[in-house]
């Protein structure tokens, strides 16, 4: 009203109404944007007091287990020093040879037990300003029966802690961004890591309020729930099945790709052998991490491989590991030995389950067709949870299946890779459990979270679904191809085996027998006999022109991975307890190999037959010497190996993993 808003002194201020309207309406607008601020404000403090909670409760949990722990470690040692001082001087020479293996066996105990227990005790070293001593890991999985349960609840509870505290910082960044854009609400996330999150929170809760029923004991079951988790990488690492892995933890197989499979809730969410998702116990759920060992809700029948994020500091560099038996400087002077002074990690199983170390022939790393270790050549960075790849006959081109799609690499030429075809299957947040090609490298056949099979046709000039296999099972987790191409096996989350006829698109036979989800398949090099392992703890075996089974093996432990050798007749079989079996077909005698320190995701036989390699929640690639597992080489990446597969000429090996890569290494001789 006055020039430059100045008013002449002695008159009184005049407003019109249109001014006043103008002014109240800044007021509010500036009270609102004060209250929508403070209110962002809150809801952030909220979400963190929960989170605090949340974290000390996990934190006074995992410090009483460990201190429960150390007691039960301590009265085995005297246990043990007491049977010793009885019994072995009244032996024979041999004889006592034999009870110090037996004794020594007893004592070990698996990877994650002393993980956590040396990460407590450095802790507290720590903090009393005295340096941590550093105590070397223990290779070997095996334990005392009497600590089973205990130890299981104790390693998913800290793997699920970890996953937890990385999820949180996650999910603090993103409401500071949040905060930063003044957005009304605060948006709700899909993506695997907090899904994840939410699953583990559930599961916990019903995981300490099984415990506090009288008579409650860690099952099987319960243990392969929670190490079906696969680890994924936070929005920069999502959560097996996989869980994901997960592998490996929402429930949805070796289930989904951020975990392993759920039921009713998503047994397997996580691409580690699923990807994302958290297992639900096994007696609530019908099917199948890969903790590994992560996905968002699936059907209820499907088991995430998404095992619980243990998250392992991820480093750039990829360290190849020619022979890791060579390190018994480092390891437990409990281990068996065999000749030479190094640790055992091999073990023969007599029918009668007499274990003795494995004596490796001088040639056992030697000879033609033998690598000496990989090269890696490619990262292929899918953006999402690889749980599931595979490489084409040619070698150029490799298929890296994620959540909701099929990513195409040409890596016949070396430098920074980027995808140069996308295949988007099933539903967007759906993982991709397997995805096989056809001999003649035309077509491509997808399986995953979702009751469909997609059949892609990639000789047209823009690569296209041809044809679509729809079964009633709501999950598919493995697939297989016929020698002939003719025929196509997909394990699914219900425990069944369908047989689809690929010429004419229809479903010919079902295999039944597994009681849970059937999570792996292999066919024999003639096509005559089928191998499936299942989340039912059962290897079996299907005679493919009588249409009936034929071998039933049981396990005490869940199977997340097989493969049957091309030269001869061992079946290796990987599993969640962290060994790796190898089966003589028509003898009762077997190998077990101990070198993986958490669940066994992925497995897969050179064509020469001579070599196979086996990755898990543990970060690590192992290739072992056929049939007594020789150890050849092993790498460690920064995340659960959900899967891996190796080319036909055996030249070059693919792996994918929990931080959203996949890796392609050249096989050295």
């Amino acid at each position: 009203m006055f020039p430059q808003g100045r008013h002449p002194p002695g008159q009184p201020f005049k407003f019109s109404v249109l001014e006043i309207c103008e002014r109240i309406k800044e007021e509010f607008q500036f009270l609102q944007a004060q209250y929508h601020s403070l209110k962002l404000e809150c809801e952030k403090l909220v979400s963190e007091k929960t989170e605090m909670q949340r974290h000390y409760v996990m934190y006074y949990e995992m410090s009483y287990g460990l201190n429960i722990e150390m007691h039960k470690q301590a009265e085995i040692v005297k246990r043990l020093s007491a049977i010793c001082a009885q019994i072995i001087p009244f032996l024979t020479q041999e004889h006592q040879q034999q009870v110090l293996q037996a004794v020594e066996r007893a004592k070990q105990v698996t990877m994650g037990e002393l993980n956590s227990i040396v990460g407590q005790q450095q802790l507290q070293q720590l903090s009393q300003h005295a340096s941590p001593l550093p105590l070397a890991p223990h290779p070997s999985s095996m334990q005392p029966p009497s600590l089973s349960g205990a130890s299981s609840g104790l390693l998913a509870l800290s793997g699920a802690l970890m996953a937890q505290v990385q999820l949180a910082k996650e999910h603090r960044v993103a409401q500071d961004g949040e905060n930063r854009e003044l957005t009304p609400s605060r948006s709700v996330s899909s993506s695997p890591a907090e899904s994840l999150q939410d699953e583990e929170r559930t599961g916990l809760k019903r995981k300490r309020e099984e415990k506090e029923l009288p008579g409650h004991s860690d099952s099987d079951g319960d243990k392969s729930d929670d190490n079906l988790v696969v680890d994924e990488d936070p929005p920069s690492e999502p959560g097996s099945p996989g869980r994901p892995p997960s592998r490996p933890s929402r429930r949805e197989l070796p289930g989904s790709p951020a975990s392993v499979g759920s039921s009713g809730e998503r047994r397997e969410q996580s691409p580690t052998h699923s990807v994302a998702s958290t297992a639900t116990s096994k007696p609530s759920s019908s099917s199948p991490s890969l903790d590994s060992l992560t996905p968002g809700p699936g059907p209820s029948s499907a088991v995430a491989l998404r095992l619980p994020p243990a998250k392992v500091p991820s480093t750039d560099s990829v360290a190849f590991e020619s022979h890791p038996h060579l390190r018994a400087s480092t390891l437990s002077s409990s281990l068996p030995t065999i000749p030479g002074g190094k640790p055992a990690y091999s073990f023969h199983v007599s029918a009668d389950g007499q274990m003795q170390p494995v004596p490796f022939p001088p040639d056992a790393l030697l000879g033609s067709g033998i690598p000496r270790h990989a090269r890696q050549l490619h990262t292929l960075s899918h953006g999402e949870v690889v749980c599931a790849v595979t490489i084409s006959n040619s070698t150029r081109h490799v298929y890296t299946g994620g959540k909701g799609c099929v990513k195409v690499w040409d890596v016949g030429q070396p430098g920074t890779k980027t995808a140069v075809a996308q295949l988007d299957c099933l539903n967007r947040d759906n993982y991709i459990r397997s995805c096989k090609l056809l001999p003649d490298g035309r077509s491509l056949i997808v399986g995953g979270e979702a009751s469909t099979l997609s059949i892609w046709d990639l000789a047209a000039p823009t690569p296209r679904i041809k044809a679509e296999l729809t079964s009633s099972a709501p999950a598919c987790y493995a697939l297989a191809i016929s020698p002939d191409a003719k025929v196509c096996f997909s394990c699914c989350s219900d425990g069944n085996i369908v047989v689809w006829d690929l010429q004419n698109q229809t479903l010919v036979r079902q295999f039944q027998g597994h009681t849970d989800g059937a999570s792996c398949i292999d066919i024999s090099n003639y096509g005559t006999k089928l191998w499936t392992g299942g989340l039912d703890n059962t290897v079996r075996c299907w005679d493919l022109r009588e249409g009936r089974q034929l071998q039933q093996h049981d396990f005490s432990s869940q199977i997340f991975s097989l493969g049957y050798c091309p030269m001869g007749e061992w079946l290796a079989v990987g599993m969640e307890s962290s060994n790796v079996e190898i089966l003589h077909v028509t003898k009762p005698d077997k190998y077990q190999l101990h070198l993986h320190e958490s669940c066994v995701l992925s497995l897969k036989f050179a064509s020469c037959g001579k070599w196979f390699v086996s990755t898990g929640k543990d970060n690590l690639l192992n290739a072992w010497r056929a049939p007594y597992g020789a150890s050849i080489f092993q790498s460690k990446e920064s995340s659960s190996v959900l899967s891996c597969d190796i080319s036909v000429n055996d030249k070059f090996i693919v792996t994918g993993s929990g931080d959203k890569k996949a890796t392609v290494y050249e096989v050295v001789y």
